[in-house]
């Protein structure tokens, strides 16, 4: 009676219940085991991430350094009177070309003439008189405090010629260099005072390229390397450096630049604006997107590289030179794997697992 009672439909009840209860908790424990965890394959994932990478190559770069510049005369000359007088001939016109020497005007000399020819009578009897002075000194027949007033006699003599050939070639007016008279504004007949402005000479057969050169290019710019200059119609010139100052502008923290440039045309752009374009010579160098370049915490820039170890690296880099669609910097290893995608996600000592790019840098 007291088993049939334990085994009632109740008791039936409970007892099948505990036992789904022990096989849901136990019975297919060794399926658990054998089988490892989801969140361990999920951690093995995180810790290799995929990042896109290429390897780069160095290559020869010649960079290029670009001033906005302005071209002037590279001789040029304010002409002023040295003496009053009046303007007695012009043999040239404004706008003409004349040549080193050739005469621009001449001023009346007025009474030089005549005095320049007793300076020279003057001379020659000092002389005459000093001669005889010499011979009669050998025979102690002249003190010698005469013969020391008559050397001062002609020295005299000397200075006043000197004088006025001076004044007499002040009255004439030459090119002291070829060029263009560019501004003559005297008129025959007409009276000027000494130092008064008659005009103005300049060279356009050569030209004065003038510029700012940027510190971080100061030193790699020299005199004598080659320039190209492009002008605003499309034309371009050639010259070459011929000054960098030693020391920089107070203000503005630049070096100022000089070029000599040949116009053999004689275009007329002395005073336009220019573009110059300064080669440096070659070095390596990688080329990379723009989008690479990166700043680590200490501001620094550089790039983001896979190593052999596959882990992550951040490589200074010195900018070489830079445009919308490519940099070139120096400072890499050749060759190295650059991470061209994903590098946002992943940090400086992080193993990832590289990925070759499907296209090269840049296209």
């Amino acid at each position: 009676m007291r088993i049939r009672a334990m085994l009632s439909p109740a008791w039936l009840a409970l007892l099948l219940s505990l036992g789904l209860l022990l096989w849901l908790a136990f019975g297919d424990s060794r399926h658990f085991r054998d089988t490892p965890p989801a969140s361990a394959t999920e951690t093995t994932t995180a810790e290799a991430p995929r990042v896109e990478v290429r390897l780069s190559h160095a290559e020869p770069h010649a960079p290029q350094v670009i001033l906005e510049g302005q071209l002037e005369p590279r001789r040029s000359v304010v002409l002023r009177a040295r003496r009053a007088g009046r303007v007695e001939a012009l043999p040239h016109a404004q706008g003409d070309r004349v040549d080193a020497g050739d005469r621009l005007a001449t001023l009346d000399a007025g009474d030089l003439p005549a005095r320049l020819e007793q300076a020279r009578a003057d001379l020659a009897l000092a002389r005459a008189e000093l001669e005889g002075a010499r011979q009669l000194r050998g025979r102690e027949l002249v003190s010698n405090n005469e013969l020391l007033r008559l050397k001062s006699k002609l020295a005299a003599s000397q200075a006043t010629l000197a004088t006025l050939q001076e004044s007499l070639s002040d009255t004439r007016i030459d090119a002291p260099f070829a060029g263009t008279l560019e501004r003559f504004d005297i008129d025959p007949g007409a009276y000027v005072e000494v130092g008064e402005t008659l005009g103005r000479l300049v060279d356009v057969g050569h030209l004065k390229a003038t510029a700012w050169l940027p510190q971080q290019r100061a030193a790699d710019i020299a005199a004598g390397m080659p320039v190209r200059l492009a002008l605003l119609d499309g034309r371009h010139l050639e010259g070459r450096i011929s000054f960098v100052a030693s020391e920089a502008d107070e203000a503005t923290r630049r070096f100022a630049l000089e070029a000599d440039v040949p116009n053999p045309e004689g275009w007329r752009v002395a005073g336009a604006s220019a573009t110059l374009t300064l080669s440096l010579p070659p070095r390596p160098a990688h080329r990379l997107s723009p989008a690479r370049l990166v700043l680590d915490e200490q501001g620094r820039l550089g790039v983001k590289t896979v190593d052999a170890d596959n882990r992550v690296r951040f490589r200074p880099v010195e900018l070489i030179s830079a445009d919308a669609e490519h940099a070139w910097v120096g400072g890499l290893p050749d060759p190295v794997r650059l991470i061209t995608l994903g590098g946002g996600f992943v940090k400086a000592g992080q193993r990832v697992t590289p990925v070759p790019a499907d296209t090269p840098e840049g296209s």
